[in-house]
Protein backbone atom coordinates (compact mmCIF):
# COMPACT_ATOMS: atom_id res chain seq x y z
CA UNK A 1 0.00 0.00 0.00
CA UNK A 2 2.77 2.17 0.59
CA UNK A 3 3.03 3.26 -2.95
CA UNK A 4 -0.65 3.81 -3.09
CA UNK A 5 -0.37 5.96 -0.42
CA UNK A 6 2.64 7.81 -1.87
CA UNK A 7 0.40 8.65 -5.14
CA UNK A 8 -2.48 9.47 -3.51
CA UNK A 9 -0.87 11.92 -0.49
CA UNK A 10 -0.06 14.23 -3.85
CA UNK A 11 -3.97 14.76 -4.05
CA UNK A 12 -4.97 14.42 -0.04
CA UNK A 13 -7.09 11.38 -0.59
CA UNK A 14 -6.98 8.51 1.63
CA UNK A 15 -7.00 4.89 -0.01
CA UNK A 16 -10.76 4.36 0.87
CA UNK A 17 -11.31 7.87 -0.15
CA UNK A 18 -9.68 6.99 -3.94
CA UNK A 19 -11.85 3.44 -3.90
CA UNK A 20 -15.18 4.81 -2.99
CA UNK A 21 -14.52 7.77 -5.66
CA UNK A 22 -13.78 5.02 -8.37
CA UNK A 23 -16.49 2.71 -7.73
CA UNK A 24 -18.84 6.66 -7.86
CA UNK A 25 -17.43 7.25 -11.34
CA UNK A 26 -18.02 3.62 -12.58
CA UNK A 27 -21.65 4.54 -12.20
CA UNK A 28 -23.99 7.01 -13.16
CA UNK A 29 -25.22 7.24 -10.21
CA UNK A 30 -24.97 5.37 -7.19
CA UNK A 31 -26.45 4.47 -3.07
CA UNK A 32 -24.22 4.08 0.05
CA UNK A 33 -25.27 0.64 0.38
CA UNK A 34 -23.77 -0.17 -3.21
CA UNK A 35 -20.96 1.79 -2.80
CA UNK A 36 -20.58 0.31 0.58
CA UNK A 37 -20.34 -3.55 -0.86
CA UNK A 38 -18.45 -2.71 -3.62
CA UNK A 39 -15.40 -1.07 -1.83
CA UNK A 40 -15.54 -3.42 1.13
CA UNK A 41 -16.34 -0.27 3.61
CA UNK A 42 -18.70 -0.85 6.26
CA UNK A 43 -21.45 2.14 6.26
CA UNK A 44 -20.52 4.35 9.37
CA UNK A 45 -16.92 4.30 7.50
CA UNK A 46 -18.76 4.88 4.31
CA UNK A 47 -20.74 7.86 5.53
CA UNK A 48 -17.66 9.52 7.52
CA UNK A 49 -15.99 9.39 3.48
CA UNK A 50 -18.45 10.60 1.96
CA UNK A 51 -18.76 13.41 3.84
CA UNK A 52 -15.20 14.35 3.73
CA UNK A 53 -15.22 13.65 -0.40
CA UNK A 54 -18.67 16.32 -0.37
CA UNK A 55 -16.52 18.72 1.68
CA UNK A 56 -13.60 18.40 -1.18
CA UNK A 57 -16.29 18.86 -3.95
CA UNK A 58 -15.32 15.52 -5.11
CA UNK A 59 -18.92 14.14 -5.23
CA UNK A 60 -22.23 15.43 -5.10
CA UNK A 61 -25.30 13.56 -2.78
CA UNK A 62 -28.77 14.61 -3.39
CA UNK A 63 -32.20 13.10 -2.47
CA UNK A 64 -33.29 10.24 -4.88
CA UNK A 65 -36.67 12.17 -6.79
CA UNK A 66 -38.65 8.43 -6.53
CA UNK A 67 -37.78 7.76 -2.55
CA UNK A 68 -36.70 10.41 -0.59
CA UNK A 69 -34.78 8.20 2.24
CA UNK A 70 -32.26 6.94 -0.37
CA UNK A 71 -29.25 9.11 -1.03
CA UNK A 72 -28.08 9.48 -4.93
CA UNK A 73 -24.37 9.57 -5.44
CA UNK A 74 -22.64 11.23 -7.99
CA UNK A 75 -18.74 11.95 -9.22
CA UNK A 76 -18.42 15.96 -9.88
CA UNK A 77 -16.12 17.27 -12.52
CA UNK A 78 -13.55 17.88 -10.09
CA UNK A 79 -13.27 14.24 -8.76
CA UNK A 80 -13.19 13.49 -12.62
CA UNK A 81 -10.33 15.22 -12.67
CA UNK A 82 -8.63 13.75 -9.99
CA UNK A 83 -8.97 10.33 -11.02
CA UNK A 84 -8.26 11.20 -15.13
CA UNK A 85 -4.66 12.75 -13.71
CA UNK A 86 -3.96 9.92 -11.29
CA UNK A 87 -5.75 6.97 -13.26
CA UNK A 88 -2.02 5.94 -15.09
CA UNK A 89 -0.36 6.14 -12.62
CA UNK A 90 -2.31 3.42 -10.23
CA UNK A 91 -2.80 1.16 -12.99
CA UNK A 92 1.00 1.50 -13.89
CA UNK A 93 0.60 -0.16 -10.11
CA UNK A 94 -0.99 -2.75 -10.60
CA UNK A 95 1.13 -3.31 -13.25
CA UNK A 96 3.90 -3.28 -11.79
CA UNK A 97 2.36 -5.34 -8.62
CA UNK A 98 1.23 -8.04 -11.35
CA UNK A 99 4.91 -7.94 -13.15
CA UNK A 100 6.83 -8.81 -9.98
CA UNK A 101 4.30 -11.05 -8.28
CA UNK A 102 3.38 -12.84 -11.81
CA UNK A 103 0.18 -13.84 -13.25
CA UNK A 104 -0.52 -17.00 -11.61
CA UNK A 105 0.28 -15.74 -7.74
CA UNK A 106 -1.54 -12.32 -8.34
CA UNK A 107 -4.66 -14.00 -9.84
CA UNK A 108 -3.96 -16.61 -6.71
CA UNK A 109 -4.06 -13.11 -4.77
CA UNK A 110 -7.59 -12.07 -5.95
CA UNK A 111 -8.80 -15.36 -5.81
CA UNK A 112 -8.31 -15.41 -2.33
CA UNK A 113 -9.43 -11.70 -1.60
CA UNK A 114 -12.62 -12.15 -3.41
CA UNK A 115 -13.48 -15.17 -0.95
CA UNK A 116 -12.07 -13.55 1.40
CA UNK A 117 -15.00 -11.08 0.84
CA UNK A 118 -17.68 -13.58 0.62
CA UNK A 119 -16.24 -14.75 4.46
CA UNK A 120 -19.02 -13.91 7.23
CA UNK A 121 -17.07 -13.39 10.07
Amino acid sequence: MGPIRNLLSDVNLTEQQWRVLRVVQESSAIDPTQIADQACLLLPSLTRILQKLDEKGLISRERDLVDRRRQVIRITPAGEEIIEANIAASLALVARTREKMGEERYEALLDLLNDLDGIDL
